[in-house]
């Protein structure tokens, strides 16, 4: 997609209509499929049944289009909300448990893994830059939805620590230890263990901070 004078587009993916999402699904597979180079205007266009109009409407330059595409994958990894019912040592565990799962499947999935070569690939100068819309957009996408939980654990006297980032980070490599990157190197993922991975990584992240 060519840069130039765009309407900036959301920063966040709620906002967005279920045809838009649908879009920013046809752009996925795109990358998926053909990488980068296969993410051009004319081909998400025709991948989409929209107009190029549209598209730079909707998500303004390449990196805004990346960038919402990026955000769409993270926000499969759904993070229970406070409005679930009252935190308690039971319900903070089943929410963190349940964000583990959710953590797992996507980083597993065949869209994620594929983002993720792709960046890797790119690891140097100008294509660098996949890789930072995937740490800002992705990791500490997720990351600033799940510290809003556990801050609103440590209100609740459940849990303590110094600083959210610092506790997320923990939580993070518990659940995904180096298992991420033996996918990424072709291990297949096995879903079925992702269960007792998650129960395991809550287990270990609350003897750690629980009071």
């Amino acid at each position: 997609m060519k840069t130039g004078a765009m309407i900036a587009p959301a920063t966040d993916s709620t906002a967005y209509s279920p045809r838009q999402n649908a879009v920013l699904d046809s752009a996925l597979r795109l990358l998926v499929e053909g990488g980068e180079k296969a993410l051009t205007t004319a081909g998400l266009a025709r991948a989409a049944n929209c107009s190029k109009e549209s598209l730079y409407k909707w998500f303004g330059d390449r990196d805004g289009l990346l960038s919402a595409v990026i955000e769409f994958q993270a926000r499969k990894v759904r993070v229970p909300a406070e409005a679930e019912g009252p935190l308690d040592a039971r319900a903070l565990t089943m929410r963190l448990e349940e964000f583990a799962r959710e953590l797992l499947a996507v980083l597993a999935s065949d869209a994620s893994l594929a983002l993720n070569r792709l960046a890797i690939g790119q690891a140097s100068g100008e294509g660098a830059r996949l890789g930072h819309l995937l740490q800002e957009r992705g990791r500490r996408g997720i990351g600033r939805r799940i510290e809003a939980l556990l801050e609103a654990a440590r209100q609740a006297g459940l849990i303590a620590f110094d600083e959210a980032g610092e506790a997320y980070a923990t939580l993070y490599g518990l659940i995904v230890t180096d298992q991420h990157l033996r996918w990424l190197l072709g291990e297949s993922p096995e879903p079925r263990t992702f269960d007792i991975r998650a129960e395991r990584a809550v287990a270990a992240f609350l003897r750690l901070y629980r009071r």
